[in-house]
């Protein structure tokens, strides 16, 4: 008997319907073709004594297995229960009449019970698109997947109970979210709180300008200046997501199988923070079967690279389109997948090899030979990428014994969204969010300036040697510093404290 039963594959942030089709006659043998990985191969083991632990049996008659479209690789474990409906439809032990309506995911342990699924969402909205009436999924993905409105989603945790429900109508318990009210009741705020900072007020400045337009920022300072401490705490002062947001992200992490079971949307920006030793693959996104990388899960959240001058050379290098084009796409023989990456990229490095040039208080140890080794691991491509340069110098112990908090992160958030609000309405037209979104065309029309502002940073650009990218970063800076003073133009003040922050521009850098 021939029987067909739906899955689903993710390719890049969307997903696929994959067919399984089942054949059992007369014969002996177990063929599972369409070019499923190892792990699918072994589905068979796991079958089998997950169905004998549960009163079943595979039939004794030879099984043709195929996954199609057959041209199109597969991988996991999350087609066990796919494949195992099929067998014990096509065997006559499972009713066939309502299979076919439902997309089935599952990992089956040896005792029948389910294991969670990666891509849940995604799989969800396609099995939507595609009409499909419900989902029957593990119950660790349920809330997953049910944010999904108009598509019945069904958590099991044991194959019998996907029996029962085909076999003797036993209904399974559907789980539904209101998604608005879910979001709305749920809103984290954040760990870190700027209140917790002493000093450092010229910093906080830098981050309020960067969260207000979206900046990449570096923070250039020697160990125990307190940039780590910094980074952390952006995230607190940027605006909360919007539901559209909280969608794109979740559906990253989804396909990573990073969403906890107790939530089934991510309510708060990301925060990501890999290690130096981490490879172009792990930052960017890839491997063999491709899988979004670091930027990716930083997508609408911070991307934070401390000791940015330990990461290797070319892990630096492959980020820089995708700093450009907020996106990343990886190619391969047979297909191609883009995985959306906007994040703002918060970079922490020591101003030379021994971590205390321009420090009043210790003396400078390191050689000129030894500066321009040092920061020539960070190429000027990259630099010019970064809208925000400014040193952090340690705070001194009277700002450390002061017992008077500082502004807290609710505070400026409020200023950084106000500012935001004005990006909006100017952009709504644009298709673009942030001042640091803006491409060439906008700037000039967005940035235009007087003859005295025009004068200064042509004198800037002079006697820094700026690049015409830094041209550029410099103007939406500046734009971003009038947003948040709530003016319609670029002053020559605004220009002024944009030019402030391009520290690695001076020539005093080189030693």
């Amino acid at each position: 008997m021939l029987t067909k039963v739906y899955g689903s594959a993710v390719f890049g942030v969307e997903a696929q319907t994959i067919t399984v089709e089942v054949n059992v006659e007369n014969g002996i043998g177990y063929h599972l073709v369409g070019l499923p990985d190892k792990a699918i191969q072994e589905s068979n083991f796991r079958i089998i004594a997950a169905l004998e632990n549960n009163r079943f049996k595979i039939p004794g008659k030879k099984i043709i297995i195929n996954m199609s479209p057959a041209d199109l690789r597969k991988e996991g474990s999350s087609y066990d229960l796919t494949i195992a409906v099929g067998i014990l439809v096509a065997s006559g032990q499972i009713k066939a009449d309502a299979v076919e309506k439902y997309i089935i995911m599952g990992e089956l342990s040896l005792d029948g019970n389910l294991q969670p699924i990666k891509g849940a969402l995604p799989i969800a909205i396609k099995a939507l698109a595609e009409g499909f009436k419900g989902f029957i999924l593990p119950e660790q993905n349920v809330k997953e997947a049910a944010i999904v409105s108009g598509l019945e989603v069904y958590g099991v945790q044991n194959i019998t109970e996907v029996i029962d429900f085909f076999n003797k109508g036993i209904p399974l318990q559907q789980t539904t979210i209101d998604i608005e009210k879910e979001f709305n009741e749920n809103i984290e705020h954040p760990e870190h709180d700027f209140s917790e900072v002493k000093g450092q007020e010229t910093i906080k400045r830098c981050m309020e300008i960067a969260a207000a337009g979206g900046h990449n920022i570096i923070l250039i300072g020697p160990p125990g200046s307190g940039k780590t401490m910094l980074a952390k705490r952006l995230p607190s002062i940027l605006p909360p997501m919007t539901l559209n947001e909280a969608l794109e992200t979740t559906k990253i992490h989804s396909v990573v199988g990073r969403i906890k079971e107790h939530t089934g949307l991510m309510y708060q920006r990301p925060f990501r923070s890999p290690h130096h030793t981490i490879s172009d693959v792990a930052l960017v996104g890839g491997g063999t079967f491709p899988q979004p990388g670091e930027i990716s899960l930083a997508h609408n959240g911070v991307l934070f690279l401390d000791e940015l001058p330990e990461f290797k050379r070319t892990v630096l290098e492959v980020m820089r389109q995708p700093l450009e084009d907020r996106e990343v796409t990886i190619s391969r023989a047979k297909f191609t997948v883009t995985y959306p990456s906007s994040f703002m990229l918060v970079a922490s490095m020591n101003p030379s090899p021994s971590g205390y040039f321009n420090d009043p208080n210790s003396p400078m140890t390191s050689s000129p030979a030894e500066m321009q080794r040092y920061l020539s691991k960070i190429s000027g491509p990259l630099l010019d990428r970064i809208d925000i340069h400014i040193e952090v110098t340690p705070v001194p112990f009277e700002k450390l014994a002061e017992e008077r908090k500082g502004e807290s992160s609710n505070i400026i958030r409020e200023r950084v969204i106000k500012a935001r609000r004005y990006q909006t309405e100017r952009f709504s037209e644009d298709k673009i969010h942030y001042n640091a979104q803006m491409g060439s065309k906008l700037i000039r029309k967005y940035c235009k300036l007087d003859e005295t502002s025009l004068q200064l940073l042509k004198t800037a650009m002079e006697r820094l040697n700026l690049s015409a990218r830094a041209y550029d970063r410099i103007l939406k800076v500046a734009r971003t510093i009038a947003d948040l003073d709530n003016a319609p133009e670029i002053s020559p003040a605004h220009i002024s404290e944009a030019i402030q922050y391009r520290s690695l521009d001076r020539d005093g850098w080189l030693g």
